[in-house]
């Protein structure tokens, strides 16, 4: 069926389980891969130390043996804020990505909400990016930067990503992740499937939120009721020419909770993929 995408996991849509647990299940979906992240105890979702307290290269070996990607490894959250401590995440990230090989590693902007000069703070995004690109070089890896939507990030849109990679000769060390959700509540309206390295799907079904108020404790998984015009990003990005992967990414309490996320997320997958084919069809 033409409509079909590929589907991933991130680790977030399922953080009771472990990483080994994680690759089942989306071995059992027909997922193409999975995001490991190392902000689960950090978020008090989980106990576990990230690979669980094994290494990285045994859940690697895990996860090729299902036939299941590591998309990516996530992640170093606030990376333009450079430090000492920002450059010891990133080199510790990218170790754990070449050793288990996994595909990419995520950048995270800050979300402090501090107001500072744009000449100043897309300064910053680039001397850092031209400082992590060296490492990425060293590596023979990619990162993927994504842009946070919210009113209080200091990167908002791909635009800014993209002239800041442009500008320090990055284009073959970074892609971006379109988040859906991100795309939405910033109100970007441009799409740029040859930048980008993953999409990340989820849902707001509220329908009394605002689009300012829009967070991630209300990303639940896309059904009929999603107001964030997943299918359309995705019709978009697919006849734009993207052809990677969709990876889940709710972050609300009730997903965590769901006994039944199987079944949830097959659903929700089973839904996309009808509605792809009912666009294709008209």
């Amino acid at each position: 069926m033409r409509s079909n995408v590929r589907f991933a996991l991130n680790h977030i849509a399922v953080p009771a389980l472990d990483s080994r647990g994680l690759i089942d299940l989306a071995a059992r979906l027909g997922c193409a891969g999975v995001e490991l992240r190392n902000d689960l105890a950090e978020k008090k979702l989980a106990s576990r130390d990230f690979f669980d307290g094994e290494g990285p290269a045994a859940i690697g070996d895990y996860a090729r043996s299902k036939g299941v990607r590591l998309v990516g490894l996530s992640e170093v959250y606030g990376f333009n804020r450079w430090s000492e401590t920002i450059f010891d995440k990133v080199r510790l990230l990218i170790s754990q990505a070449k050793e288990s090989g996994a595909e990419t590693i995520s950048l995270i902007p800050s979300n402090d909400g501090m107001h500072e000069p744009d000449d100043k703070r897309l300064s910053d995004l680039r001397n850092v990016l031209a400082l992590i690109r060296s490492m990425l070089d060293e590596a023979d890896l990619v990162a993927l930067v994504e842009p946070l939507g919210f009113a209080t990030s200091s990167l908002r849109t791909k635009r800014e990503a993209i002239d800041a990679i442009r500008a320090i000769g990055g284009e073959g060390r970074f892609r971006l992740v379109h988040d859906t959700f991100h795309h939405f509540i910033a109100g970007e309206t441009e799409f740029f499937p040859e930048w980008t390295g993953i999409v990340h799907v989820s849902g707001i079904v509220d329908p009394s939120l605002q689009r300012g108020d829009m967070m991630d404790a209300h990303r639940v998984l896309v059904d009929e009721h999603d107001r964030l015009q997943n299918v359309e990003q995705i019709t978009a990005l697919r006849s734009l020419g993207y052809d990677g992967v969709y990876s889940y990414e709710p972050f609300a309490a009730s997903v965590h909770s769901d006994h039944k996320i199987e079944d949830s997320l097959r659903a929700s997958m089973l839904h996309i993929n009808q509605r792809l084919c009912e666009d294709d069809r008209s």
